[in-house]
């Protein structure tokens, strides 16, 4: 069983942005998902580096996540280029 923790600030973004209901299903697919590598490529997940990975809830825009074991914390979500800002800023 995986365990997801949501920071403060992925949480603002989430619903300044309205995407609770797009990110919620895209959060409980990646639940299901990961750890089997033939669905991560169906869910759009990508390794960043290290244990740092991103999710896409549709075209444009993405979830960046740290993955523990156990556990998956969901740090930032954005288009592609403010993931890459936060990710140079990291």
């Amino acid at each position: 069983m995986i365990s997801v923790e949501l920071s403060k600030r992925f949480k603002k973004i989430v619903r300044d942005a309205r995407r609770q209901e797009e990110v919620s299903v895209a959060i409980k697919l990646v639940i299901e998902g990961f750890g089997k590598p033939h669905v991560h490529t169906g869910l759009s997940i990508r390794k960043l580096g290290g244990n740092l990975y991103e999710c896409r809830t549709g075209l444009d825009w993405r979830l960046v996540f740290a993955a523990q074991k156990g556990l998956l914390v969901f740090h930032f979500a954005g288009n592609h280029d403010e993931v890459l800002n936060y990710l140079r800023g990291r």
